[in-house]
């Protein structure tokens, strides 16, 4: 079952959230650690990890799908974030550099024409980084975390997934050493194991990190037809769900 908007923003919320939200975005960096002028779109619900682009990038938005529901981001500001079905993206072919997919690709009820709407609106040299559970690691195990809800994978399991839908993967990486428990002292010192983690190669990490670049050739030709415009559901509301707060706000940098 797909864990409500309501329970993701309260897990970024919680010092467990902050601390596996500051550890993934240190991975993502390492394998995008330039955006300057790339135009980056996050899916599912991605936006604890989006701001560290946003000053950098021509532009950061997000989609998040009907059956979880919405939140606005970022606070403050005007959201920039739109309620779609997983596989009618609101965005035109070939209008995206960059997409990142967090608590997405494990609870998609339509994985393939999720990630074939992906394929269409990337650009012919853009880059897909998904963030998954592990299938080996501790965090898959705990419903307590949203890592631990849907479908986990395995490095093989995902990199077949995304060549059968037209992604050559290239990067294949994981984060989150420290377990998934909340006693303080131990995520005070989630940095160094994540280090240690990280020479043992991240076989037993909370999360896979792969990035895939879009393969161009091969396309079968009814994907050069569109036979209906691009809907959106809905757009992103004004004012967030009474009970949900701003992930960026507490998410940690």
């Amino acid at each position: 079952m797909r864990p409500d908007i309501v329970d993701l923003d309260q897990f970024y919320a919680t010092r467990l959230g902050q601390v596996a939200g500051r550890l993934i975005r240190l991975r993502l960096r390492e394998i995008w650690p330039d955006m300057g002028g790339l135009r980056v779109l996050g899916v599912g619900y991605a936006t604890p990890y989006l701001r560290t682009f946003r000053d950098e990038a021509e532009r950061v938005v997000a989609a998040m799908p009907a059956s979880q529901g919405v939140i606005h981001w970022p606070r403050g500001e005007p959201s920039l974030v739109a309620l779609s079905e997983e596989a009618e993206l609101p965005l035109p072919d070939n209008s995206i550099d960059r997409v990142l997919l967090v608590h997405c690709l494990e609870n998609a009820e339509q994985i393939r024409p999720m990630l074939r709407e992906i394929w269409r609106v990337t650009a012919s040299d853009g880059r897909l980084l998904a963030v998954v559970p592990n299938r080996r690691g501790v965090w898959a195990r705990f419903e307590r975390t949203p890592f631990g809800h849907g479908q986990p994978f395995s490095p093989p399991q995902l990199t077949r997934l995304l060549r059968e839908t037209m992604f050559l993967p290239t990067v294949t990486a994981a984060a989150l050493s420290v377990p998934p428990v909340t006693w303080r002292p131990l995520l005070n010192t989630a940095s160094a194991i994540e280090r240690v983690g990280q020479r043992w190669g991240g076989a037993v990490a909370g999360v896979l990190v792969i990035e895939a670049g879009k393969q161009i050739y091969a396309v079968s030709a009814d994907r050069t037809r569109r036979a209906a415009p691009r809907r959106i559901v809905a757009p992103a509301a004004g004012v967030a769900p009474r009970q949900a707060r701003d992930p960026d706000r507490r998410s940690g940098g």
